[in-house]
């Protein structure tokens, strides 16, 4: 309603003597006066007068242009009246509650507080000064206020928020902990419900013949709970599923104004239902049930945040029931589970009889070559455990015409072994055998007994990737046959009993080719003894020949020939490397050939390393390369063999100084790596390519390229050390890059 200002403020002036403006007399035009006048009508902020009456009660004057807007109420239409004639009784008691707190005190008091003018709440910040006449008696209350809603909106608009997401993840905190779908489904009710300050708060689930049943509920409602009940919409019917299936949702907000079915409202209001709010569950792509909110006894405007709130809340919920249903199928698997082991409880026994026999088989295969003992053994146990007359073990001839009863336990039945049989006699038998697969019939054996006996045979093959070798007979003294679970058994002993035969056809091959191995090895360490005798006479020869000439000749007579002292240092170089050769040859011949177990002796790298690093620094300094050495002093004592690890050290010190070139560097470090002592050797420019890398361990491979100082070598030096590293346990490997080679060693503690 649009309300003057001018005639506000003229109602203001017959409201009250025209000389007195909230108590204060106006025919004296003081500038003060005519300021709070000017005020009261212009003023934005919303002004209203109330007068305290003698007897202490209120009524209001006047309203300014303000405050007639915002409420909607003429400054007319409101003098003279009380709190309880324009507003509610609960804000009625609040207003006064005020207006009495203000006379109380006697000063000026502020306060928020939320009213409802004509259906509308609003939010208001006020402030109210009393007026005091000349007996110092408040008389009248000038009230000032502020509409605060967007304010009170927004921060309820928080709170709601955080609200909402606190009731969210309870549910999924509760979903993570796995909690029962009962206490979830129980609790998200009452949190709901709360949350949304609404009536009744239901989770319907269906069931399988379209109707459904209340599995949730928390209700302020005095009538009789719904928790339990089954619950069918008569007018609806079927329609439930299809209609949610499609992800919709029903929003009633009054359902006498909703257009419903005459039939649908009657059930509702039969549950005192005024309005309703319905959000589906699914559980994964089928409708579970649903999330019903309710207002009983009045309408309500189900707000959009309300209807997404419940959305998100149908969602958890889906995946609550989901976890649930997978929790109860593993605790049905269990209870199957459970019930199989009882069911195969009696066959465990026979299981285990079986898996021990085999085992005892395996054993014996692995520990004896004697064919004869494991299988005669076989049919003894085969016979006890399966409670048999007889259990036999024939082998075929090797044209596979004809099969010989090689080994037999029997309890009852004639003995039959060493017995042959023609294959061309039972063919009818012996033809599926040969073709690997296990047979049983029945059979009758008259004569050796007064009356006939019917007794059940089965025949498993004993064969292996190699061929057909012969087969088991069972003979059970009765009519019953054997099952599948005992031919599947008995067909795993025929396995162990194909192993056992070929292993001692094998023993005796084996036997014949290690003899023929020893002869060939006696004859290389032969060989070897021999080839290094005849190597090492010519060359000690050579030398003795040259030290004989050179004490032969004098001083002046070797100076007189310019080429002699150069010939004779030939020959001096060449015998001692071929001498290092045949050294050198013999010793990786040696380590190839399974030699005895080195020496080993504890040393401390720290005082025994540096003197053979040390011994290499004349040579470094004169190719004028740096030589540097670093060892960890919390090194453990090593066990190795001294001689070997000289060695080692000396040839890969030998081998690096030899392709550094001048003005690099040459590292030896030593370092403890877990429980491994490292070696590392190393040397800078230099790298190496990663096929030189795959062969620099080979026999006679040569870096030549790389050896800027041209000296010689037997190309045995690193393929010696391989086999010396090995051969005391350790590992070694070569990596090249950045300019830098890097030999290391590994010798585990």
């Amino acid at each position: 309603m649009n309300i003057n200002p001018a005639e506000s403020t003229m109602e203001l002036t017959k409201l009250s003597p025209p000389q007195i403006i909230f108590g204060i007399e106006v025919d004296e035009k003081s500038s003060s006066e005519q300021f709070l006048l000017s005020m009261y009508d212009s003023a934005q902020a919303s002004i209203f007068v109330v007068d305290v009456l003698e007897d202490g009660d209120f009524q209001y004057v006047a309203l300014n242009p303000t405050h007639e807007r915002w409420i909607g109420i003429r400054s007319d239409d409101l003098q003279g009246k009380k709190p309880e004639d324009i507003l509610s009784p609960i804000d009625a008691a609040r207003v006064r509650q005020h207006y009495a707190d203000c006379v109380l005190f006697g000063k000026t008091i502020s306060y928020e507080q939320c009213l409802q003018f004509q259906g509308v709440t609003t939010w208001w910040s006020t402030t109210l000064t009393p007026l005091r006449d000349a007996n110092s008696r408040i008389y009248r209350l000038i009230g000032t206020s502020s509409n605060i809603t967007p304010v009170k909106q927004a921060q309820e608009a928080v709170g709601l928020q955080v609200e909402r997401e606190r009731l969210l993840e309870a549910i999924a905190g509760r979903i993570h902990q796995s909690v029962e779908l009962e206490t979830i489904l129980h609790q998200t009710t009452i949190e709901l419900r709360q949350f949304l300050n609404c009536d009744r708060i239901l989770i319907y689930r269906f069931v399988a013949d379209g109707s459904g049943i209340i599995v949730a509920e928390s209700s302020v409602v005095t009538s009789d709970p719904l928790l339990g009940k089954n619950i069918t919409d008569p007018c609806l019917g079927g329609k439930h599923p299809e209609h949610y299936g499609r992800g919709c949702i029903q929003v009633v907000e009054d359902i006498y104004a909703a257009g419903l079915h005459p039939c649908h409202i009657d059930f509702l209001a039969s549950l005192q239902i005024r309005a309703n709010l319905v959000v589906p569950i699914f559980q994964e792509q089928d409708m579970w049930g649903l999330l019903i909110a309710q207002h009983c006894h009045q309408s309500r405007q189900w707000q959009q945040t309300e209807k997404d709130l419940l959305k998100q809340l149908a969602t958890q919920i889906g995946i609550a029931v989901q976890q649930a249903e997978l929790r109860q199928q593993l605790k049905d698997l269990k209870a199957e589970i459970e019930l199989q082991k009882q069911k195969h409880k009696s066959q465990l026994q026979q299981v285990r009889n079986f898996e021990a026999l085999v085992r005892r088989m395996t054993e014996q295969i692995r520990d004896s070559l004697d064919e004869t003992q494991v299988l005669q053994i076989v049919t003894q146990e085969l016979t006890e455990l399966l409670n048999l007359d007889c259990c036999q073990i024939e082998l075929y001839s090797p044209c596979q015409t004809q099969v010989t009863i090689a080994y037999e336990y029997s309890t009852n039945l004639p003995r039959c072994q060493g017995l042959t049989r023609q294959i061309a006699d039972r063919l009818e038998v012996y033809q599926p055998l040969l073709q690997k697969q296990p047979l049983q019939f029945l059979e009758v054996t008259p004569g050796w007994q007064p009356k006939l006996l019917v007794i059940s045979q089965m025949a498993c093959p004993i064969f292996d990737i190699q061929g057909i070798l012969g087969n088991l007979w069972l003979t059970r003294p009765s009519q019953e046959a054997f099952d599948e679970f005992e031919i599947e058994l008995v067909q795993q002993v025929a396995n162990e009993s194909a192993i056992a035969i070929r292993q001692a056809q094998l023993y005796q091959q084996t036997q014949i080719q290690v003899q023929e191995l020893e002869n060939c090895d006696r004859l290389k360490n032969q060989f070897l003894r021999n080839l290094s005798q005849e190597l090492r006479t010519p060359i000690t020869s050579i030398s003795l020949a040259v030290q004989t000439l050179e004490s032969v000749l004098t001083p002046a007579e070797i100076l007189e020939i310019e080429i002699v002292p150069q010939l004779l240092q030939i020959l001096h170089n060449e015998c001692a490397r071929e001498s290092k050769l045949i050294n050198d040859l013999l010793k990786l011949t040696y380590l190839e050939a399974e030699p005895e177990p080195p020496t080993l002796i504890a040393i401390d790298l720290q005082s025994w390393l540096q003197p053979i690093v040390e011994s290499f620094r004349d040579l470094t300094n004169c190719q004028r390369q740096q030589l540097k050495l670093s060892i960890d002093r919390a090194l453990p004592p090593l066990e190795t063999d001294i001689t070997d690890m000289e060695r080692i050290i000396t040839e890969l010190l030998n081998h690096v100084c030899k392709y550094t070139p001048a003005g690099e560097l040459v590292t030896v470090s030593a370092y403890l790596r877990g429980d491994a002592v490292e070696l590392n050797i190393s040397n800078s420019g230099l790298e190496l390519t990663s096929n030189e890398l795959s062969r620099i361990f080979e026999p006679f491979y040569h870096l030549s390229k790389h050896d800027p100082w041209k000296h010689s070598g037997t190309g045995l030096e690193l393929a010696l050390v391989q086999k010396m590293v090995r051969h005391l346990g350790g590992s070694i490997y070569v990596e090249s890059g950045a300019g830098q080679t890097t030999f290391t060693i590994t010798f585990p503690l």
